[in-house]
């Protein structure tokens, strides 16, 4: 489908040009054909939509999450990390069947394309489940799966080796390069230095990047320095986890010599703030970071400690904690968190093509209602993506030149459908 967008406000994900005023933006299949004043002669859209009084901006990246947790968000609030995880999401997480994965994660990827989002990163179980939900909503992903999670470790190394690599096989690049896959090694207090130092080899022998909970807590890393002497970054450098492109989740209670080591081994750091402040686990050195040049991108983490998968509200909060704590207004500006939850994050996520409003690149795009209350005036379109917009803003979402929401309907889920049968997987966990 060839789609042109009309007198649209274009935020385009570059934080050094981050808003180039009202333009057309011309789709020609799956890639942004054209952006500018006219409308060239040559191209006949199948579709036209007026974005008058719209925002176009890249769509959102979720770049560390767990989809199928949607079902268990309220269930366990106001408690340590370690308590929310070891006494009520893994017990719960007994009850998972591949039904309940396939409902979660479906209500959770209408979630978050209701709220502006394109494409994300995901880390659970039963991702074969995942991969086909993902295939039929028409989002693009990429999905973790390691020797743990995919719970064959105990019928032997190479065994659990052979069943992720199946998975990998199947799935890496598939629906035209829509879907990637990762090695999940959920995090070094779960994954001991053999398992850590096996799914260091799987990506090796895979060409595959890792994703991986690291620094979340000061317990986390006190703990780990007790237990090996080595802080968990340290050991990922030990047991040649960095030898390959790593996704860290959190990454909050990093020292300078740690962050050093995110920086010469080019780790992307993927900060979660609503689940960082919620769990108490802290706030990340992000503007530090920033000024590293590290790749700093933004996620939602799971919704059992969020409670929801809208990126706008990490957005905001995501600028608006740094300028709090450091006492700086100017950290982690407006541009520069659009950069971190578009850009940054398909770069992260293996998506060279993407995360930009620019000629040649993927046609992932949203469109962000101005008319509503809290956006009016609009005087500054980034300002008003970052600090008053809300994910219910979002008025049309596409994806690789598809439209998967239109006016807030969703085209390619049957959204009454999903809530019925979330509701009675949850009752399930």
């Amino acid at each position: 489908m060839n789609i042109l967008i009309k007198n649209v406000h274009v935020i385009t994900g570059d934080a050094n040009n981050i808003y180039i005023g009202i333009n057309n933006i011309a789709i020609k299949d799956d890639l942004i054909y054209y952006i500018g004043k006219k409308i060239p002669e040559n191209f006949i859209p199948n579709k036209v939509i007026e974005g008058k009084e719209s925002i176009a901006m890249p769509g959102l990246v979720n770049a560390h999450t767990h989809t199928m947790m949607v079902l268990m968000r309220n269930s366990a609030d106001d408690l340590t990390l370690e308590n929310w995880l070891h006494k009520n999401i893994l017990p719960k997480e007994k009850n998972i069947t591949r039904d309940i994965v396939k409902s979660g994660t479906m209500l959770g990827i209408a979630e978050m394309i209701k709220s502006g989002t394109t494409c994300f990163l995901d880390m659970y179980y039963e991702m074969d489940v995942v991969a086909k939900a993902v295939l039929d909503s028409g989002m693009r992903a990429n999905l973790s799966y390691g020797l743990m999670t995919c719970n064959q470790w105990q019928k032997g190394h190479e065994y659990a080796k052979a069943f992720c690599k199946d998975f990998h096989n199947e799935y890496n690049l598939a629906n035209d390069g829509k879907l990637k896959t990762s090695v999940e090694a959920h995090s070094v207090y779960l994954c001991d230095e053999t398992m850590l130092r096996a799914n260091a080899t799987l990506a090796r022998e895979l060409n595959s990047s890792i994703h991986i909970h690291l620094h979340e807590t000061k317990f986390e890393v006190e703990e780990s320095i007790i237990k090996t002497g080595l802080t968990p970054i340290k050991q990922c450098l030990k047991t040649g986890v960095f030898d390959v492109p790593v996704i860290a989740a959190h990454t909050i209670w990093v020292d300078d010599d740690d962050m050093m080591i995110l920086k010469e081994k080019n780790v992307t750091s993927v900060h979660n703030p609503s689940s960082n402040l919620k769990l108490a686990s802290g706030i990340a050195r992000v503007p530090d970071m920033l000024d590293l040049d590290i790749n700093v991108a933004i996620g939602t983490d799971g919704a059992a400690s969020n409670n929801m998968v809208d990126m706008f509200n990490e957005m905001r909060l995501a600028s608006l904690i740094h300028k709090g704590s450091t006492l700086d207004p100017t950290v982690v500006n407006a541009a520069t968190t659009i950069q971190m939850a578009t850009y940054n994050g398909a770069k992260a996520l293996g998506f060279e093509n993407l995360g930009l409003l620019k000629e040649g690149m993927k046609a992932d795009l949203i469109l962000v209602d101005t008319s509503c209350l809290n956006n009016i005036p609009l005087n500054n379109p980034a300002s008003a993506i970052v600090y008053s917009s809300q994910g219910s803003n979002v008025d049309t979402v596409i994806c690789n030149g598809d439209i998967l929401m239109e006016h807030r309907e969703l085209l390619t889920i049957d959204e009454e459908k999903t809530i019925y049968e979330a509701r009675n997987a949850a009752k399930k966990l």
